[in-house]
């Protein structure tokens, strides 16, 4: 039984495919490597670079490696881009999902798992967030991704087919050996960019909006290792292959972390200066985002073993430390906190 992985060569898709192969699954992957690396991917696992939209790509791959689940990263990613370019949102994101799903229920591949987000809540009504929230995107990020969500639950209901939607809030980290890790150039996640202050890399970090009705007036959010993340996916695997119903799933901690107290601890754990510029907010940014996390732990067998925000913050900057010297032969003299 071989398990598909599209955007396996990605941030969060190279951590399930590590945390797969360890365990001993067959794994093939397909990435276009637009934000991908194929150095992410492990030796001996199948790569096809292309489109995870590509039918023909993708049913070729189905039928030769003998695919019986997909798990499904593949697509965009970014808030702001979304606001500017929604079409482009709608092509990478529900299209490229549409065409995949054709494909799989063609070859009858009959268990499912889509990398959702909490950004299909927009700003909740009540934190932590259940499952049973209202949908209201404020993004068409998020809006793409809930079509994706609809689509599946459609296609499931009459083609032999399980899923599992987990509802990612903020990823952050990277493998806690330095394997692998964020290595996007231009990366839009706090902790990254906070990673790129503390190297040298940037100059500052811009936070975006102070006068948000939270303690310190910035955005809270609830932060997941991605190796934490990676298990969920493997419990959620092992859950529809033990005849487990269709379900969706929210990831995250259950508690959250302000962007200053984010940089702070980033401050901690570098023990460097982390200037920064304060902005106005963005079109899309939500303000607090906590997960309520009671379903995937009645759910699946899933303990998470890096929940604490200064282990996420020490992976990320031993990662990005490691990728800085790959890239530049070695680590700037950095100034002290």
């Amino acid at each position: 039984m071989t398990v598909l992985v599209t955007g396996g060569a990605g941030y969060i898709g190279s951590h399930m495919v590590l945390a797969l192969v360890e365990a001993g699954e067959s794994v093939v992957v397909i990435d276009n490597l637009s934000t991908g690396f194929s150095s992410m991917v492990p030796e001996g696992v199948p790569l096809f670079i292309g489109d995870a939209g590509d039918e023909n790509l993708v049913d070729g791959v189905i039928s030769q490696h003998g695919v019986e689940s997909i798990i499904h990263f593949a697509g965009s990613v970014v808030v702001p881009e979304s606001v500017r370019d929604p079409l482009l949102y709608y092509r990478n994101n529900t299209m490229t999902t549409r065409s995949l799903l054709n494909a799989a229920v063609k070859r009858g591949v009959s268990r499912f798992i889509f990398s959702s987000t909490a950004a299909v809540y927009g700003n909740p009504e009540q934190v932590p967030v259940p499952e049973t929230a209202r949908t209201r995107p404020s993004s068409p990020y998020g809006s793409s991704k809930l079509m994706t969500e609809i689509m599946l639950h459609d296609v499931a209901s009459v083609h032999d087919m399980s899923y599992v939607v987990l509802r990612y809030f903020n990823v952050a980290g990277a493998d806690p050996l330095a394997r692998i890790g964020l290595a996007t150039v231009g990366a839009t996640h706090l902790l990254k960019i906070a990673m790129e202050v503390a190297t040298g890399q940037r100059a500052k970090i811009d936070v975006y909006g102070t006068d948000y009705p939270t303690p310190d007036g910035t955005c809270i959010r609830d932060f997941i290792h991605v190796a934490d993340l990676a298990q969920a996916h493997r419990s959620a695997l092992a859950y529809l292959r033990a005849g487990g119903s269709s379900i969706t799933l929210n990831c995250g901690y259950g508690h959250g972390y302000s962007v200053l107290e984010t940089i702070e601890a980033v401050r901690r754990v570098s023990g460097r200066k982390i200037p920064v510029q304060f902005a106005p907010r963005r079109p899309g940014d939500i303000m607090t985002m906590v997960a309520d996390i009671g379903r995937i732990r009645t759910t699946l067998d899933w303990t998470p073993v890096c929940d604490d925000l200064e282990t996420i913050a020490a992976h990320a900057l031993a990662w990005e430390e490691k990728l800085f010297r790959e890239r530049h032969g070695e680590v700037r003299q950095l100034v002290s906190a």
